[in-house]
């Protein structure tokens, strides 16, 4: 894994992550919100695979998303584990019911800690880890 290609990844997330931010405040009825989740979705995708190739740069390996947050905990990637690893649960457990999202929808506004934790952890981190290691 290149730098470059490493830094690429952490710009997707960044990139989805704002996309995801302005979506959580714009949206207002049912077909929006349906866009959040899919949002969530997919920057929680690009966080994990984020973090992925961050560790492989440094020569770390792990193969799913549960390994590679537990190996970004203990590599100091991020500061809090427990939270992404909820943020994942939240992302598996919203792509699974999607039928019953009519019923059970998320106010993702009232979620913003774990917004502003998904903002904290790889943006900044990540790239001074990249520069640090690197």
């Amino acid at each position: 894994m290149q730098k470059s290609e490493v830094l690429v990844k952490i710009e997707n997330f960044e990139r989805a992550l704002k996309r995801l931010k302005e979506a959580v405040e714009r949206a207002e009825d049912d077909l929006d919100k349906n866009g959040v989740i899919q949002r969530f979705e997919f920057t929680v995708e690009l966080l994990w695979k984020a973090l992925r190739s961050i560790l492989a740069y440094h020569g770390i390996d792990c193969y799913s998303p549960r390994s590679c947050i537990k190996e970004s905990f203990k590599s100091q990637l991020i500061d809090d584990d427990e939270i992404i690893l909820d943020i994942l649960e939240d992302r598996n457990r919203s792509s699974h019911t999607y039928i019953l999202r009519k019923n059970k929808r998320r106010d993702f506004r009232k979620d913003k800690k774990s917004l502003s934790k998904l903002h904290d952890e790889p943006e900044t981190k990540g790239k001074n880890v990249i520069k640090t290691w690197g």
